[in-house]
């Protein structure tokens, strides 16, 4: 362990929505020492003061060290990656020092992020993370819904298999149900072709997650996104760990009212991880030689709703 095995050192980068619900559980757990890098001063300073507090589906108030100074962070046993996925190289760029003898998990949307942290980090974890929800006010964060996660190896930089159950078991303890797999690639796809069948055509509609899945229309374009989405999963070799379209079903009985974090960006005219989700099906797409022809109009529709917010 980096430091010494005086217990666990976990930072999580980007203390975000996502990042909260990961830093407040961990900072549950008996010997984890939990830190957050976050650039957003205000939440930094809230967390700093008040601890991190989780309200909604957790009631629980962690004892977190923030900072929005990368310099700042010690050496950690793990890091998790939580940042929107255009964030990802200057987030850990700036963080890498705290991970010269540790493994990092990127727990965001879409794919893409761990190659990115592998130019930076020798021992990678790939993530995926069902868990939602938004922030309140700086230092507080509503738990929309949980959901497990799943962490293993990244393949071409791989952390050990005896470290990524260690964070597993570590996360679990914390009260965020944690599984360790040889091969992770399954559970990363079926959430990223969930998430490029849903998210954008809620930031498109305005619809929460619930009323999106009430309309015959739509629901339908929903599974047509799935269907491309499945078949170049298919070509790439990955057996989904289920059917995204069962789970886009399940989650508008559970996660009715739920904002998709695209409608959130597009609502405060901030970039959306398109290039991550829908944008990454269709680079794996041409590179299989599978159209994805839905996938690209809904890509090129977000980047027009993008360009809408940026003008004066």
């Amino acid at each position: 362990m980096a430091n010494g095995g005086q217990g666990m050192k976990v930072c999580i980068v980007g203390c975000g929505a996502v990042g909260s619900l990961f830093a407040a559980h961990l900072a549950q757990v008996d010997d984890v020492e939990v830190w957050a890098y976050d650039v957003v001063q205000p939440h930094v300073d809230a967390i700093n003061q008040s601890g991190l507090k989780l309200v909604g589906e957790a009631d629980i108030t962690g004892a977190v060290r923030a900072t929005s100074e990368a310099r700042e962070l010690p050496p950690c046993d793990f890091g998790i990656v939580a940042t929107k996925s255009m964030y990802t190289r200057a987030a850990i760029e700036a963080s890498s020092h705290a991970f010269a003898h540790g493994a990092v998990a990127s727990v965001q949307n879409g794919v893409g992020n761990e190659e990115v942290i592998a130019e930076h980090v020798d021992r990678v974890i790939r993530g995926t993370t069902f868990p939602a929800g938004h922030l309140t006010e700086p230092g507080v964060v509503h738990m929309d819904a949980r959901g497990d996660t799943w962490l293993g190896p990244f393949e071409p930089r791989p952390a050990s298999m005896d470290a990524v159950t260690e964070l597993a078991k570590a996360i679990t303890a914390g009260g965020m149900n944690t599984k360790a797999l040889a091969d992770a690639r399954g559970a990363q796809w079926t959430k990223l072709i969930f998430n490029a069948a849903t998210n954008p055509l809620g930031a498109l509609t305005r619809l929460t997650h619930g009323r999106l899945c009430e309309q015959p229309d739509t629901r339908r374009l929903i599974s047509q996104l799935v269907a491309e989405g499945k078949a170049v999963a298919e070509s790439l070799g990955i057996t989904l760990d289920s059917d995204p379209d069962e789970l886009v079903d399940h989650a508008a009985k559970v996660a009715y009212e739920h904002r998709a974090s695209m409608l959130q960006d597009v609502l405060a005219e901030r970039a959306t991880e398109i290039d991550a989700l829908n944008g990454g099906i269709v680079r794996f797409g041409a590179e299989q030689g599978v159209p994805t022809p839905m996938n690209e109009a809904i890509a090129a529709l977000i980047k027009g709703l993008e360009r809408c917010g940026r003008r004066p």
